[in-house]
């Protein structure tokens, strides 16, 4: 039931013609409390939309009764005119809500083509249609209501034994990378948790999943990823318990965002090992990821192990160059900054790929997953439609 698993939650999806498909584009979740606690982390992009500024300032005062969120138009680059149009959103569901509800208390998302104004026309009616369809089973037609490029909609739950859940929402295909991706996802929980914890929570979550996968190497305009808080459940958790349980749900919907990569043919998981630092594992599994020669090489099934090195050499990262180590499906392809195994023993035509890059530096390790790169990925890009 994807965001509606957590009790105290009710969600929507519609048709409300922002998209010239008529595909669902109009998504609501309704936190129906008692707590109304919130957390968010957005892009790191400088270049922010509309609804991630306003979202933004919403989230500073720890508490969203909704979110409401389109697809089939990222409202980014709209100027002032663009920002009117994010508030008057957030102004129509509150008031779609009830008199009790705030503006202030509504969060906005926004995905689809940037630079092009929403036709409000079609999205403040929408809201009221949203609306009148809420239920505690709707999380599935939300999850599908944010789809732009995605081929599958993407949800997630973890329920605890003690009685409380966490599930989630997802959208994203492509311009996956750092600082999020061009993702819009909304977490609910009715586990009672005060926003601090929520907010470390959240933040701990996202630093090892979503910004630990890198389709392309782009970086959105409008990535946001919302977690509330209902409390209808009555159970208060441990923090790690509850950490984990968020962790858990993130590194769900992460894997399903790489796996839905525009064009992907191979899922590609990045293991640095040995590292002086977590950050130069970071580092080097970001430049491995992000090296176009070895990405189409992966696609053409040739596991050439020396992209691999000449990834690492561009990084700040400490190590010797004589003591790398490489594996590729488990073949030690590289020992020592030199020819290892015989690489014809890599075996490729499945679609998941396991690079392991050893430094030989020291003992942190990290994990960044990425695709190769594809033709289709190309044609997808060359005639984006949200």
């Amino acid at each position: 039931m994807s965001v509606t698993a957590a009790k105290g939650f009710t969600a929507a999806g519609i048709a409300a013609g922002i998209k010239e498909s008529g595909d669902p584009d109009l998504a609501l979740v309704v936190n129906r409390g008692p707590r109304l606690a919130a957390a968010g982390v957005f892009t790191s992009n400088r270049v922010k939309a509309a609804p991630v500024i306003w979202s933004e300032q919403v989230v500073k005062g720890g508490q969203v009764s909704a979110v409401i969120l389109n697809s089939g138009g990222a409202n980014a680059c709209t100027g002032p005119l663009g920002f009117q149009d994010t508030h008057k959103t957030a102004e129509k569901t509150a008031e779609a809500l009830g008199e009790e509800f705030s503006p202030g208390e509504v969060a906005v998302c926004s995905t689809g083509l940037i630079g092009i104004r929403l036709p409000m026309d079609q999205l403040l009616p929408g809201i009221g249609t949203a609306f009148a369809q809420l239920s505690a089973h709707g999380g599935e037609k939300a999850a599908l209501a944010i789809k732009t490029t995605d081929s599958v909609h993407k949800t997630a739950v973890v329920e605890s034994p003690a009685g409380w859940t966490v599930g989630g929402m997802a959208k994203g295909a492509g311009m996956l990378a750092p600082g999020l991706a061009t993702m819009l996802v909304v977490l609910t929980t009715d586990a009672d948790v005060a926003q601090p914890e929520l907010d470390k929570a959240l933040r701990a979550a996202t630093r090892t999943t979503f910004d630990r996968i890198d389709s392309d190497g782009c970086m959105s305009t409008n990535d946001t990823v919302l977690l509330l808080a209902s409390g209808a459940s009555g159970v208060a958790p441990g923090y790690e318990e509850f950490a984990e349980a968020v962790r858990a749900v993130c590194d769900d919907l992460a894997r399903q965002l790489i796996g839905d990569a525009e064009g992907a043919s191979k899922d590609i998981r990045i293991e640095v090992v040995n590292a002086a630092s977590e950050d130069d594992a970071v580092e080097v599994g970001r430049s491995i990821a992000r090296n176009n020669l070895l990405k189409c090489a992966l696609h053409g099934e040739d596991p050439n192990w020396g992209r691999v090195l000449s990834a690492i050499g561009t990084t700040s990262a400490v190590f010797e160059p004589d003591r790398l180590n490489v594996a590729i499906n488990g073949v030690w392809v590289c020992k020592n900054g030199s020819v290892g195994e015989d690489r014809d023993l890599v075996d490729m035509r499945y679609r998941e790929i396991r690079i392991t890059a050893d430094l030989a530096a020291g003992q942190e390790s990290a994990v960044i997953w990425t695709n190769d790169l594809t033709a289709e990925y190309v044609h997808e890009n060359s005639a984006y439609s949200s």
